[in-house]
């Protein structure tokens, strides 16, 4: 159950649209995200009321273009997995958005099965116990 937000510098809504998807194909493909579980927040900074920040670090040449994705999901991917994802996303959001995957900017955020609710109040991942118990 990833939550996934994407912030675009100089996106509009097609642009945001496909960005979203090819972070949610990515999830998909490499670390098993059933289809419909789609949980996003698209952003579009227009450089005026809201931007972004970049620079080189690490020797990557970022510009206009910079994406930032950062998705929060339940812990226990491999690094090798973790990997994966990252590759697939640049790839995709260059094939869906035209984004340069030198301007891909990813982070995940580990936590546990309780510290999700679904909906209804509930910890659907960590029901609370029978109260016999």
């Amino acid at each position: 159950m990833p939550f996934v937000r994407i912030d675009a510098l100089g996106a509009d809504s097609d642009r945001l649209d496909a960005l979203g998807r090819a972070v949610h194909d990515a999830l998909v493909e490499t670390i098993g995200v059933p289809p419909d579980d789609r949980f996003q927040v698209l952003v579009g900074h227009d450089g005026i009321r809201g931007t972004l920040r970049y620079d080189n670090y690490l020797g990557v040449p970022r510009d206009h273009g910079i994406v930032y994705v950062s998705i929060t999901l339940r812990a226990g991917r491999t690094p090798a997995r973790k990997r994966a994802l990252y590759r697939r996303i640049a790839e995709l959001a260059h094939a869906y958005a035209d984004t340069e995957p030198r301007n891909v900017f990813v982070t995940l955020t580990e936590n546990e099965s309780i510290d999700w609710s679904l909906g209804h109040g509930l910890a659907q991942y960590d029901p609370e116990p029978d109260e016999t118990d």
